[in-house]
């Protein structure tokens, strides 16, 4: 059975870092994503990276400020967050989608983690 377990979030003041982690336990060949939801807000796609971590892909609000890198050995995905702004507030989750390649869409994700809060101040 797979699980995903979050960690790293915290309350940081706009212009900060922080760094998440997600564990993958029971994982297969599967390439792993970052989502975010802020409250009142549908979930969103943050950040994605292949199976292999040759192949990376960030959505337009995160591009340049955010990196996505994994390390198959530890089964562990990793979200480097810098220049972090308060509308990056909100709960951000893992999740894994079967296959090699690079996944965007909620849809191709089928195991999702519990999720962990950031919160950014002004």
């Amino acid at each position: 059975q797979v699980q995903l377990v979050e960690s790293g979030g915290g309350l940081v003041q706009a212009g900060g870092s922080l760094r998440l982690s997600c564990v993958a336990s029971g994982r297969t060949f599967s390439s792993f994503g970052w989502f975010r939801q802020a409250p009142g807000k549908e979930r969103e796609f943050v950040a994605a990276i292949s199976w292999s971590g040759g192949s990376t892909y960030y959505a337009d609000s995160v591009k340049s400020r955010f990196t996505i890198s994994t390390d198959n050995a530890k089964n562990t995905v990793y979200l480097q967050m810098n220049s972090l702004k308060p509308e990056d507030t909100a709960v951000y989750y893992c999740a894994l989608a079967p296959g090699l390649r690079v996944a965007t869409t909620k849809p191709q994700y089928n195991y999702w983690g519990q999720g962990t809060q950031v919160t950014v101040s002004s």
